[in-house]
């Protein structure tokens, strides 16, 4: 049985007959891909990316890449740039440099493989990527309200209470949620396995005690109930008895947030994002929440908090002379020498944890590979809506 929110892959527009289409030699990139360890998510986002650009083509009778030409390819990416979604709004250059990425990949498979006589993407310039800071986190207090929404009268309350929990606990990412299995959760010893994580990397997260007694409390009185043979061993499934999609979860977890007031905007990822704000804050070193939120690089684990505020505004309100309506405290004050140095060192650390929260949640949250051009499908929700909207009419264009 499929999971619920999974989506039909894109069809390459032309004819799959015809051995130099585009059909046949997407289908072959694809390929070519998947024997070079590319993970199935990577290959349908170029997939997809690539079915825009051949339909865009198309409309202009170019049938075959060998037929394309580096003006083509400027035309293109200057049709993204004046592109605007359904809302009215313009494509995000961190949205048109993820269109022409998979553009660039395909051609230089294409060049090395003799499929076309040059590559006529091979002097693209990529737009530069604006720099902005991640959307606000969850207090402590707005995570316990939002985690409050679930009804436990309802079995599946109770679930979401558990996949919510983990969220917040683990920071795992929604997909690593997903494709969790009921044996990657180590009860005595407090840690959960995450199997094949981005970049195909296993990794072992400590899961908090709430978060195991829930977890637990799912999988002994509600996942019998709900799961139906035979047993794939997702640890959490649907009312359907299968496993959840990304998007599905998606869906749930914003939901809960919506419901709960806090005016904040977010799904699964605001929970991973506030994992690692809240510990930050807390005191732990930038490089054990490296260690949780499974980055190969400390740079990308330097864009999940705001340069830790709460501090810097301890500092702020202590030696700026308008900071409070009281006396202004000597700015040689003792009491703040330890902090106004564990501020500057930190900042060192943390400036670029907050460029990356950015980047990551729009990676995770990509329209869906299966709905036509990048448009969310019916029924489907999305942490980012900055996917490429189906195609507008061609007396709009």
């Amino acid at each position: 049985m499929p999971r619920r929110g999974q989506h039909t892959p894109h069809r390459i527009a032309g004819d799959p007959a015809d051995v130099a289409g585009w059909p046949r030699l997407v289908e072959e990139f694809c390929d070519w891909m998947g024997a070079h360890g590319y993970s199935p998510r990577t290959i349908s986002n170029r997939r997809g990316q690539l079915s825009a650009l051949v339909d865009w083509l198309a409309e202009r009778g170019v049938t075959r890449p060998v037929e394309v030409t580096r003006p083509m390819l400027e035309r293109y990416q200057r049709w993204l740039y004046h592109y605007r979604k359904t809302n009215g709004d313009p494509l995000s250059f961190r949205s048109q440099s993820q269109r022409l990425l998979p553009v660039r990949a395909f051609f230089r498979w294409a060049a090395r493989n003799n499929v076309v006589l040059y590559n006529p993407a091979s002097e693209i310039e990529l737009p530069k990527v604006e720099k902005r800071l991640p959307r606000p986190a969850l207090t402590a207090a707005e995570a316990e309200q939002v985690l409050a929404m679930c009804d436990l009268t309802e079995p599946t309350g109770v679930r979401d209470r558990a996949m919510l929990e983990v969220l917040y606990s683990t920071g795992i990412r929604r997909s690593e949620l997903a494709h969790l299995v009921i044996f990657d959760l180590d009860v005595e010893r407090s840690t959960l396995l995450v199997r094949q994580g981005k970049g195909r990397k296993d990794r072992m997260v400590p899961i908090g005690e709430r978060a195991v007694t829930w977890v637990t409390r799912y999988l002994t009185e509600v996942r019998p109930a709900l799961v139906v043979e035979p047993d794939d061993g997702s640890m959490f499934v649907s009312a359907e008895g299968c496993g959840f999609s990304p998007d599905r979860l998606t869906q749930i977890a914003r939901r809960y947030v919506q419901e709960s007031g806090v005016n904040k905007q977010g799904a699964c990822h605001l929970f991973r994002h506030t994992m690692a704000t809240l510990m930050l804050e807390g005191g732990a070193d930038i490089r054990y929440i490296q260690a949780m939120l499974g980055h190969a690089e400390l740079s990308t684990t330097q864009i999940y908090a705001q340069v830790s505020i709460r501090a810097l505004q301890a500092v702020h309100s202590a030696t700026h002379p308008g900071a409070t309506n009281t006396r202004h405290r000597s700015p040689n004050h003792p009491a703040l020498d330890n902090q106004v140095r564990h501020v500057d060192d930190r900042d060192d650390d943390v400036e670029e944890l907050l460029a990356v929260l950015e980047t990551e949640r729009e990676e995770e949250n990509r329209p869906p590979s299966g709905s036509p051009n990048g448009q969310p499908a019916a029924g489907s929700h999305h942490d980012c809506d900055r996917g490429l909207a189906a195609r507008p009419p061609a007396s709009t264009r």
